[in-house]
């Protein structure tokens, strides 16, 4: 065939290889930048390093935005579970809708019946289990009057109550709520409505609580009042 260069048998020559022959223009010498990078992949019979890219899936190794383009490192693999966390993962998937809120329920009670039969009303003030804080420095914690103040609720003596601890008073209608509409959508799935606290409104609870907590220990009248 005309414009075919022909051997000593007369048939097609193959095509020149790359790697051995010269080019007829003389060595060829690939671009710079990364059109020069895909010609020269090209031309070595490769898929440049673009391509390679721009044809990987989302997420796998090399693909544009992959975290490791050559895999993951062995330091990174992810661990498997122990024993221990598969049971409980396995517990959990299997528990009814109603066990965490049965078991949230379960520790609320505890917390009531130590307040009933402990009377912290009549106990001595150095009485097992104490405040360190009060025990070490003879003053009132942010906490303190708290097992007092809920044994006064749950006997219906609420102005004693809040003489104890003003504030747990005020937030355990907000608690309570919380916990009714929280533990009936995951048991029931109930929808009622729940109470939004905006970060500022539990910034403005939590500094009040300071204040009352700092207030409580001034031996001036009438914070005197609110020492218990």
């Amino acid at each position: 065939m005309y414009g075919e260069r022909v051997t000593s048998v007369d048939r097609p020559a193959t095509a020149p290889d790359p790697h051995t022959e010269p080019h007829p223009h003389g060595p060829a010498q690939p671009e710079s930048g990364p059109q020069g990078e895909a010609h020269a992949y090209a031309y070595a019979g490769q898929p440049s390093h673009a391509e390679t890219h721009a044809h990987a899936p989302a997420g796998a190794p090399g693909a544009p935005g992959a975290p490791w383009p050559g895999g993951y490192p062995a330091a990174y693999q992810p661990v498997e579970s122990d024993r221990l966390t598969r049971l409980v993962m396995r517990l959990h998937a299997r528990a009814p809708r109603w066990a965490v809120p049965l078991a949230a329920l379960g520790c609320v009670g505890l917390g009531v019946a130590y307040a009933l039969i402990s009377d912290p009303t009549r106990s001595d003030p150095d009485a097992a289990p104490t405040c360190l804080l009060k025990l070490t420095t003879g003053l009132d914690c942010p906490g303190c009057g708290g097992t007092r103040a809920l044994w006064y609720v749950l006997h219906g003596d609420l102005p004693a109550a809040a003489r104890h601890h003003f504030l747990f008073v005020f937030a355990l209608p907000f608690l309570t709520w919380l916990f009714v509409a929280w533990a009936g959508n995951r048991a029931f799935g109930w929808k009622l409505p729940e109470a939004q606290f905006s970060p500022k409104v539990i910034g403005v609870f939590l500094a009040a609580w300071g204040v009352f907590s700092v207030v409580r220990n001034l031996p001036w009248a009438p914070f005197t009042s609110l020492y218990v």
